[in-house]
């Protein structure tokens, strides 16, 4: 029997509402894509789109300080996100990875978080170095999460870092690697070590990737963000080698 979910239910959206397909100008990705704190999930049928609709909010608690603290159940699986996306006539499982990455001080110590949704099963990894960069922890984030993944997979990653989704979207990192790792014909590519890592990994995944937009109520980048200082604040941090022999 097959599994695809053809109802899209929008809770909360730019347009509230039932949709019948996820891509496109009139698919539910629009109504929620970027919208901080959008609420959608996919079903099998409307009766259970409509169910969802009439039911209550989930509960997710924010507490807003200055240090954009947040109270976050990492065992609560009723978060609604799209697992499956149509693509054509078919549709194929579809991975969602949320990466943040930063440095105290910048360079300074610093810390990469990961939260990896797959289907109802959520997953966290987290780790830091001594000594680094915002955007080395950036780069960093995005190759231990696809690492992380067992077989090729189908990947929606989000990252608040225009330098990593800029770099592989418009083809920068591809065309540094091209030209032996040279920026311009006088400067090299800065981080090649971590770029030439993570355009190994997705040529090895199907990614797709996202910006979204840092500290605005987004669920899993502030629970990312969250990792990122708890791991910057460690004692005994390893040496980031590629940096510091720099």
């Amino acid at each position: 029997m097959s599994s695809v979910k053809k109802f899209y239910a929008v809770k909360k959206g730019r347009s509230p509402g039932i949709y019948t397909i996820w891509a496109g100008k009139d698919g539910a990705q629009i109504q929620v894509q970027g919208f901080p704190g959008a609420v959608y999930k996919g079903f099998k049928t409307r009766k259970e789109a409509e169910a969802f609709m009439a039911g209550p909010m989930p509960e997710w608690t924010f507490k807003n300080t200055k240090k954009q603290e947040l109270k976050y159940d990492k065992t609560d699986n009723t978060v609604p996100v799209p697992d499956l996306i149509e693509t054509g006539k078919s549709a194929g499982k579809q991975i969602l990875i949320y990466t943040d990455g930063g440095a105290i001080g910048n360079p300074g110590p610093g810390g990469y978080g990961i939260v990896i949704i797959n289907g109802k099963d959520k997953k966290e990894i987290s780790g830091g170095f001594r000594l680094t960069t915002n955007n080395r922890m950036e780069l960093t984030a995005c190759i231990q999460a696809l690492k992380s993944l067992k077989k090729p997979s189908k990947i929606e990653l989000f990252s608040d870092s225009k330098y990593v989704v800029n770099g592989i979207s418009k083809g920068w990192a591809k065309r540094w690697r091209k030209n032996n790792w040279m920026r311009t014909e006088t400067e090299p590519a800065v981080n090649a070590d971590l770029w030439e890592q993570l355009l190994e990994q997705c040529e090895k995944h199907s990614v797709n990737l996202n910006w979204v937009k840092g500290h605005a109520g987004n669920l899993y980048n502030e629970r990312c963000d969250q990792l990122v200082r708890a791991e910057s604040s460690k004692k005994g941090l390893p040496p980031d080698l590629n940096y510091e022999n720099l």
